[in-house]
């Protein structure tokens, strides 16, 4: 063996570590910083139940939210709960039936050249500011829905959802329209093979095979929706309303806490607290729709598979 080849021989091993070890340090990071979010909203949420004002059940099943002011505060967190479930579902109404139609059409019947349009297209929505669709929410669809509902507030939850499903479709659409062009042609053919129609294939063979990653699509769209703060924010009213009416302004746990985190919050104070409590709810919240819904892609997958 020669003294150079040798060398090289010698030095690939730590190279390989080297590389391994910054790999390593990359997944470490991550595991870190979520750790670090964990204790923190820990942290800052035992201090908050700490205080005598605050009732964990009150805070839990209470329906009156109102921490802000100085003489009776409040803090019943239902109202920031149903505001974000209501926003989120007429999101998901929007979003997933238009994204997946959208996704088949794309994926069985469009042409190539038109397909290499209108998918870009449609993506490029994914990478417009969300503060642009609020102002497009209180300009353009809170004026069209009120020509159809009368009475309609000009900050309300529906066109708050409305704007957030348009937002969420690309995610839909594309995540859907992979997983269904994923789906083996032999499948397809097989299924043609025995008489059935394009629909017939559609909708009996391709979509039951691609259902694990259009339902991680839907998991993926709704989460985008409970965590988005700019749109209902802006749109939704920002008022803590107990309701499941659509057309009356709310208020979401994120849009209280982007409304509240400001400059002049004092440090310590029950108000900056309250954030935190608010925050660790959101989190708690969000994992347990992301177990649940594993749960739910594991069982598609053992079906279909």
């Amino acid at each position: 063996m020669q003294p150079e080849h040798a060398f090289r021989l010698h030095r690939r091993p730590r190279r390989e570590r080297a590389v391994r070890s910054f790999l390593f340090a990359c997944a470490a990071v991550s595991i870190f910083t979520t750790l670090a979010i964990i204790v923190l909203l820990t942290t800052e949420t035992v201090r908050f139940f700490a205080l005598p004002e605050v009732s964990p059940l009150e805070f839990l099943f209470g329906t009156q939210w109102n921490p802000l002011t100085a003489a009776d505060k409040q803090f019943g967190v239902l109202p920031l709960v149903t505001g974000t479930l209501l926003v989120a579902g007429i999101s998901a109404l929007v979003s997933i039936p238009l994204g997946v139609l959208t996704a088949v059409y794309l994926s069985e019947y469009a042409p190539k050249r038109l397909r290499a349009i209108l998918k870009p297209a449609l993506e490029i929505l994914a990478g417009i500011p969300t503060v642009v669709y609020g102002f497009f929410a209180i300009t353009v669809i809170t004026p069209a829905l009120a020509k159809f509902i009368p009475g309609l507030n000009a900050f309300n939850a529906l066109s708050a959802g409305i704007a957030m499903g348009i937002m969420c479709l690309p995610i839909v659409s594309s995540l859907s329209e992979d997983a269904l062009r994923a789906v083996p042609r032999s499948l397809r053919e097989g299924a043609y093979a025995v008489g059935g129609t394009k629909f017939d294939v559609i909708v009996k063979v391709v979509i039951p095979a691609a259902l694990s990653g259009i339902i991680a699509a839907f998991l993926l769209a709704i989460a985008r929706a409970v965590g988005e703060t700019m749109i209902v924010a802006l749109a939704a009213g920002n008022r803590p309303n107990l309701t499941a009416d659509p057309t009356q302004p709310v208020q979401t746990m994120t849009a209280y806490i982007v409304s509240t985190i400001k400059g002049e919050t004092p440090y310590g104070s029950i108000e900056r607290q309250s954030i935190f409590a608010v925050g660790a709810l959101l989190f708690l919240l969000t994992l347990l729709m992301t177990i649940a819904g594993n749960m739910i892609l594991r069982k598609f997958r053992e079906v279909y598979e």
